[in-house]
């Protein structure tokens, strides 16, 4: 099957919304989605905070990678964070998901960023093993923190 990946727009916020669901699904987080379209319109048509690229098998989305900027102060220069990456159930295993990171890489390469980084769920053993296989590097010594809801909100009165 030959896939193409190309830039979402503002007409694809149902289809996003609908990749980011399916994610949710696999990762057994569906309770954890908030997301409207029009919440996904300001943050990724209006505001700009991230991209969406989208991986088509014909006409039909398989897939998806949403990503931002970040800047390493060690290298000196920006670079990539994917902060999510899916391929639905029916293409995996056909080069969908590599295709996408490639692609990442390509615009990484392009924009001069120093690195591309993510996150995985330490139990999805197929993805670790891809991603090792496509020669990333597990960053065992870091721990991942987050700030959310209350904590937040308690942090910023302070």
């Amino acid at each position: 099957m030959e896939f193409r990946i190309a830039p979402a727009t503002e007409r694809d916020l149902p289809v996003i919304l609908k990749l980011i669901q399916g994610l949710a699904d696999y990762e057994k987080l569906s309770h954890a989605v908030v997301a409207t379209e029009e919440v996904l319109r300001e943050s990724l048509f209006k505001k700009r905070v991230a991209e969406v690229v989208i991986g088509y098998a014909g006409d039909e989305a398989a897939g998806f990678a949403v990503f931002f900027q970040t800047f390493s102060t060690f290298l000196g220069v920006p670079g990539m964070y994917l902060e999510d990456i899916f391929v639905e159930p029916k293409w995996r295993r056909q080069g969908l998901g590599r295709q996408l990171l490639a692609h990442l890489a390509a615009i990484a390469r392009a924009r001069g960023y120093g690195r591309v980084e993510w996150s995985v769920l330490d139990w999805n053993e197929p993805a670790i093993r891809f991603y090792k296989a496509l020669g990333a590097k597990p960053m065992d010594e870091w721990t991942v923190f987050r700030l959310t809801g209350e904590s937040l909100r308690k942090l910023a009165a302070s």
